[in-house]
């Protein structure tokens, strides 16, 4: 061959390496990103790099529609890269299955772990398969219940819990299941939306103990525990407003548990735009998985926005859904408006962020009265100002999953009237954080996001009956590429 000839095809060589290049997916190769700080620290948002749904009418090991992901993990040792794609198996947490709290229906829904496999093709498509799963047992080897308590309880190993008296779950316990957390031996802790208080389970779903919140916390009504979702508590956690985000430190020596939004206490009198303080609690797990009592107490600040997305005065606040540690100060915070597929209107979605939060400088409320009583953190009850002598965490958005050149990538959009894109279903509520295990961006990291679909499915099955929806509203996973500090 000639030396003009061996150009020729050195270049067209060359021309067709730089088509796979630029036809590569941003798993492979992503932008330089939007950079933001915080503490002095550089975080990049690489953008949205990957979506993928399962079927809203896929059914379960129990026989139940697969409720989506009020919380998710990649279970440990099955993160692996195959070239440009990556696989794993997920450990996904629905919460107390189909219900119309309005009509006062609920089901006898047993608590349990879906496991399910997770396929991230080079193409930046993600593919969920259900594996079965784990149902959770409590201290005596029953299964737990979704029904609502209403008043009921009783005592088990020295914890006073949530039982329904009568009726649909009649003695068993109550728990609407929220957030998951890891240990590094297979056990995990599950956080509750009736008690607020957080569950620790063996490696095969036995209940094993109760951490149980600070007195400030607990829902409380004309002095009793008020445990129930249909009525609000005079003071505590506010109803169906519980342990939403928890995680563990890298390090796995802090247990973060976040409320979904502000105490009763704390919020501010008139509209939902008052719920903005709430609690971030941690606790240390180094020796004791079982801490009586957290060594961190922190405020944080959430969102508000107006519903219809005007310029208007603020008239809700967007409640944290999830929490995820990058390190032992610092933390990913997800907040949601209640905008979008499934909400049962065709409002806009106006904001679902995921802000980078740091608890340096924030006032530590560990055994102040906002703690031991349900003294109130706010200066004025007609305000969300906090008192003088409470500092904040400070938080900054990393994410703003409603950028429409993001979604627009992968046929998604915020809104319901948008030809041939997927509307964005309301509650995101799940997030794992995985390595890019990309030995030239050693620091970069996918945080995958998924949805919680409330069992909407035209075609829905709950213990034996018919839940069916009018529409359809997948199970949904996102995935980001993030730029992180060395952990």
């Amino acid at each position: 061959m000639g030396i003009d000839a061996m150009r020729r095809l050195m270049r067209v060589r060359l021309g067709a390496w730089l088509a796979v290049v630029a036809m590569a997916p941003a798993i492979a190769a992503p932008p330089a990103g939007r950079v933001v700080e915080l503490d002095g620290v550089r975080y990049v948002d690489q953008g949205l790099v990957a979506s993928g749904s399962l079927a809203a009418d896929t059914v379960d090991f129990l026989g139940d529609t697969l409720g989506s992901f009020s919380s998710l993990a990649v279970a440990r040792g099955s993160w692996e890269r195959r070239g440009n794609a990556y696989a794993a198996t997920l450990w996904t947490l629905p919460d107390r299955g189909r219900n119309d709290p309005d009509a006062g229906l609920f089901y006898d829904y047993p608590a349990r772990l879906e496991r399910l496999n997770l396929d991230f093709s080079a193409q930046g498509v993600l593919r969920l398969k259900p594996l079965g799963g784990v149902t959770l047992l409590d201290f005596e080897g029953r299964p737990f219940t979704g029904a609502d308590p209403g008043t009921g309880t009783r005592v088990a190993r020295g914890h006073t819990l949530p039982v329904p008296m009568q009726g649909v779950g009649a003695g068993k316990i109550s728990l609407d299941a929220e957030s998951l957390a890891f240990t590094a031996d297979g056990h995990f802790y599950v956080g509750d939306e009736y008690t607020a208080n957080v569950y620790y389970f063996d490696a095969d779903g036995r209940l094993q103990g109760v951490i149980e919140p600070p007195p400030a916390v607990v829902p409380r009504r004309d002095g009793a525990l008020a445990f129930g979702s249909l009525k609000a508590p005079q003071q505590g956690r506010r109803n169906n407003q519980g342990v939403e985000g928890m995680d563990i430190s890298p390090d796995g020596r802090r247990l973060f548990v976040a409320l979904q939004s502000a105490l009763v206490q704390d919020s501010a009198e008139g509209d939902a735009s008052g719920r903005i303080n709430t609690r971030v609690l941690v606790y240390d797990i180094a020796r004791d998985p079982l801490p009586n009592a957290p060594v961190g107490h922190y405020v944080v600040q959430l969102p508000a926005y107006r519903r219809d997305g005007s310029a208007a005065a603020p008239d809700r606040t967007a409640a944290q859904s999830e929490l995820r540690a990058i390190d032992d100060q610092h933390f990913l915070l997800l907040a949601r408006d209640g905008n979008g597929l499934g909400a049962g209107n065709e409002d806009r979605a106006v904001l679902k962020q995921i802000l980078l939060v740091s608890l340096a400088g924030a006032s530590n409320l560990v055994g102040t009265a906002y703690e031991r009583s349900n003294a109130s953190i706010l200066a004025r009850r007609d305000a969300t100002t906090l008192r003088g002598d409470i500092r904040p965490a400070h938080s900054t958005v990393l994410i703003d999953m409603l950028d429409p050149a993001q979604l627009a990538r992968f046929g998604l959009s915020a809104g319901p009237n948008e030809r041939g894109k997927t509307w964005l279903s309301e509650k995101w509520e799940a997030m794992a954080l995985v390595p890019a295990l990309d030995k030239q961006r050693p620091n970069d990291w996918f945080l995958l996001v998924g949805n919680d679909n409330d069992f909407i499915a035209r075609h829905c099955v709950m213990r034996g009956a018919s839940c069916d929806s009018p529409i359809d509203n997948d199970n949904r996973l996102l995935a980001y590429r993030l730029t992180l500090p060395a952990r």
